[in-house]
């Protein structure tokens, strides 16, 4: 099948129709800039892979320019919205401890004895001892007979000191567990946002990159086929020349 041949509208050179495009059908920003060149241009009009391979590298800087502002953009926007929503994790027991008074501290002591088995067992074997010596009166003296009035007296009161300090001691787990709640918010909260600007910024690499990536490696191809046409059409002059002066160097050779 033969292929046509057409004039490139820049060098005026003749090539086949598939060692280049016609305009209309070249990207539009090569349009573009071919025109500022060349404003007389035509649909139509042919142009060689050979005139178009300056106008390509051009094309070819300004996606690489434009794909790395665009990436400069993400990267901005993404480090003020974090600047922005950044929360500094906080040791609430660290703030709890650092403002506590001395009645608190001695509500926690009380409510850490008084909920231990040494309490138990160290209160048991009191009652065992005071109801015993007035029963048995080893030495004589019963100081609280049954049915242990005094004793049911000191309960009541050891009762309703310790209580109100129980009480106290829960306040503060109840403030520590308030603001440990608070802290895990704001953390959660920030966590949360910088998975989705990642989304969005790997969602941008994948779509806006990955089209400007098909863009530069189409570029590359079409420069690459120049290349290799101007290769070739360099290698034929020389067979060209080679065959000349071999022709020339017999006709010497014969009128010798």
């Amino acid at each position: 099948m033969q292929v046509k041949r057409v004039q490139d509208y820049i060098s005026k050179e003749w090539f086949d129709e598939t060692d280049g495009s016609y305009f209309e059908r070249l990207n539009s920003r090569l349009q573009v800039l071919l025109r500022k060149d060349y404003p007389d241009l035509k649909g139509h009009d042919f142009i060689s892979n050979i005139s178009l391979l300056d106008y390509r590298l051009v094309f070819l800087d300004e996606v690489i320019s434009n794909a790395n502002e665009k990436n400069e953009h993400v990267r901005e926007t993404v480090h003020d919205v974090t600047k922005s929503l950044l929360y500094e994790d906080q040791d609430i027991q660290e703030q709890l401890d650092s403002r506590i008074t001395f009645g608190q501290k001695v509500a926690d002591e009380v409510a850490r004895f008084g909920g231990s088995w040494t309490f138990i067992l160290s209160f048991i074997a009191f009652m065992g001892i005071w109801m015993g010596m007035n029963v048995v009166q080893p030495f004589g003296i019963a100081f609280d007979k049954y049915p242990f009035i005094l004793l049911n007296l000191a309960l009541s009161t050891l009762a309703a000191v310790q209580a109100p300090l129980i009480m106290m001691s829960q306040n503060r787990a109840s403030d520590y567990d308030r603001l440990q709640a608070r802290n895990d918010y704001h953390v959660n909260k920030q966590s949360k946002e910088e998975i989705r600007l990642l989304h969005e910024k790997i969602d941008h690499l994948v779509q806006q990159d990955q089209s400007d990536l098909l863009t530069i490696q189409k570029l590359q191809t079409e420069m690459l086929m120049a290349v290799s046409q101007q290769v070739e059409k360099i290698s034929d002059d020389i067979r060209i020349l080679k065959e000349m002066r071999l022709e020339r160097e017999t006709h010497e050779d014969k009128d010798n």
